[in-house]
C-alpha cells in the first residue's frame, strides 16, 4: 500500500463512490495486467489509476467489486494466491488473507474463482457500473458472467437490467484532491524541481539531450520517486519546437535554447514541469524577447487560477499576452482582438494552456458540465504551460526568431482563496536561470 496514502483514506474514497452510486448497484473495477515487452520480459508494471485510487492495491491480476449494502461485506477483492514457488521468482503476493488484513477487503477470493462466484454477487443486483471500452478481454468477460445469470432466468435467477459508466462518477471523485493527494502531489513537485535545477546546472554545449535526460532521472530515483510521470522531452535548438519530442538524442549546440519537459512520479501521483533554458547560459535578444512573452503569459494565467473563475480563463489570458507580445515584436500583424478572432496566434502557439492533473499525468475530470466550462473549485489541480515555438521553417518571420520555442509549465492547486504553486522551486526568471548556470559553470 502506498505509504504517503492512508488505508483509511482509501476506505473513505471507496465510501465515497458507493455513497453515490444508484440503489442495488454492483461495482466491478480490474486492475492493470502485465505487459510483455519482449520474449521472457515484461514492462516494468504500474497498477491502473482507478483500480489504485479504490485499494492502493499494487498488483496485477487482480479485480475489486463493491456492493454497497451486501451484509456480508461491501468491498471483495480478487486476486493471485500466495505461491512460495512464484514468489521465489516473481516477488512476495498479498493473498487474499493480505487484501483484507493490509488493503481493507471484507471478503477475499482467488482470482482463479472469480469465474465461479462472481455472477453470484451480480445476480439480484439491478444496475453493474463498469468501465466498457478500455478492455476488449475483461469486457467480454463482464458480459459473460451476466449472461450466465441471464441463462438461469427461468430458474429464478435476476440479471442486471442496466450498465452505468463508471468513469463518470469516478473521475469526479479523482478531480478534487485531499489534503494528503496535495502532501505527495507536492513532494512530487519539490523533486521534479530539484531534478530541473540539476539539468541547468549540468548543462554545456557539446553534451547530448539524452545526458540532460540521465540528470533528471538520477534526481528522481534518488528522491524515491522511480520512474518519469511520463516521457521526458529533452528538446535543443529546433527540437524544442516539436511539442513531444522524445528522441532525446541530438547534441546541444552553442546558442541553442533547451526545453526540458519533466516530470516524477510518486506514489502514482505525477508531477509536470517545463522550463526553457539557455544551453550556454546566456539568452540571445530574441531568446529573451520571446521567453518574456511567455513568463509574463504564464504569471498572468496564474493570476487567474482561483475559485468562481472557468477553467477557460486561464487559457484565454494567454492567448491575449502572447497574441500581444508578438504583435509587439512583429512576429504577427494586425489588430490584436481580430489575430484572436481568427486564431492567427496559432501558428506559434497552438495547444492549450493546461490539463488537469493527478494519478494521470493528463489526469481524468470533465473540462466542461452541461457543454459550459467547468469553474474551478478548491482541491483541483492543473497545470499552467503557455508556449511560443516558431518553426525552423516558418518564413513569415525574420530568420532570427526562426527555431526558437519555449515553454514554461507548472503545476498549479486551486485553493479557497486563490491558487497555490505546487513546482515553485525551480527558477523561471530569466535572470535567475543565467544566474543559476553562471554559478554551476564557475564551479564546475
Amino acid at each position: 500500500m502506498s505509504n504517503r496514502i492512508s488505508k483509511q483514506e482509501f476506505a473513505r474514497r471507496r465510501r465515497d463512490l458507493m455513497a453515490q452510486m444508484e440503489p442495488d448497484s454492483i461495482a466491478i473495477v480490474p486492475s492493470a495486467c502485465e505487459v510483455k515487452r519482449n520474449r521472457d520480459t515484461e514492462y516494468p508494471f504500474r497498477q491502473d489509476s482507478d483500480f489504485f485510487y479504490l485499494t492502493g492495491f499494487p498488483e496485477p491480476d487482480a479485480v475489486l467489486v463493491l456492493l454497497p449494502g451486501r451484509a456480508h461485506g461491501e468491498v471483495v477483492l480478487f486476486c493471485r494466491e500466495r505461491d512460495p514457488t512464484m514468489e521465489l521468482w516473481n516477488g512476495y503476493r498479498a493473498g487474499p488473507e493480505g487484501a483484507c488484513e493490509r488493503y481493507g477487503a471484507d471478503d477475499a477470493f482467488p482470482i482463479s474463482d472469480i469465474d465461479d462466484i462472481l455472477p453470484g454477487l451480480i445476480e439480484g443486483r439491478e444496475r453493474v457500473y463498469y468501465s466498457m471500452g478500455r478492455n476488449a478481454e475483461f469486457d467480454r468477460r463482464v458480459m459473460q458472467w451476466v449472461n450466465t445469470i441471464r441463462a438461469k432466468v427461468r430458474a429464478g435467477a435476476h440479471p442486471p437490467g442496466e450498465f452505468l459508466d463508471l468513469d463518470h462518477v469516478l473521475h469526479d471523485l479523482r478531480l478534487f484532491k485531499s489534503a494528503g493527494e496535495l502532501r505527495v502531489m507536492r513532494e512530487a513537485g519539490e523533486i521534479t524541481a530539484r531534478a530541473h535545477v540539476r539539468a541547468m546546472q549540468a548543462c554545456r554545449p557539446g553534451l547530448y539531450e539524452y545526458q540532460l535526460e540521465a540528470e533528471l532521472i538520477h534526481e528522481f530515483m534518488r528522491s524515491g520517486a522511480r520512474t518519469p510521470a511520463y516521457n521526458s522531452i529533452v528538446g535543443a535548438g529546433d527540437n524544442a519546437c516539436i511539442l513531444h519530442y522524445t528522441e532525446n538524442d541530438a547534441q546541444i549546440r552553442d546558442g541553442d535554447l533547451v526545453l526540458i519537459d519533466a516530470g516524477c512520479e510518486l506514489d502514482h501521483y505525477a508531477a509536470d514541469i517545463t522550463r526553457t533554458f539557455p544551453a550556454n547560459g546566456r539568452f540571445s535578444a530574441e531568446q529573451r524577447a520571446l521567453y518574456e512573452v511567455v513568463l509574463a503569459a504564464q504569471l498572468a494565467a496564474i493570476e487567474a487560477v482561483r475559485p468562481g473563475n472557468h477553467w477557460n480563463q486561464p487559457h484565454d489570458v494567454t492567448v491575449q499576452v502572447i497574441t500581444q507580445g508578438l504583435v509587439d515584436l512583429g512576429l504577427l500583424d494586425g489588430e490584436v482582438n481580430e489575430l484572436i478572432e481568427t486564431e492567427a496566434y496559432r501558428a506559434f502557439y497552438m495547444h492549450r494552456a493546461g490539463h488537469w492533473l493527478g494519478m494521470d499525468v493528463h489526469d481524468v475530470g470533465d473540462y466542461k458540465v452541461g457543454g459550459v466550462w467547468r469553474e474551478l473549485e478548491p482541491g483541483m489541480v492543473m497545470t499552467v504551460e503557455p508556449g511560443i515555438y516558431v518553426s525552423p521553417h516558418e518564413t513569415s518571420v525574420a530568420r532570427k526568431w526562426r527555431g526558437i520555442g519555449i515553454r514554461i509549465e507548472d503545476d498549479v492547486a486551486v485553493t479557497r482563496t486563490g491558487c497555490e504553486i505546487l513546482t515553485g522551486g525551480v527558477p523561471k526568471q530569466p535572470d535567475e536561470i543565467e544566474r543559476l548556470m553562471r554559478e554551476a559553470q564557475k564551479s564546475a
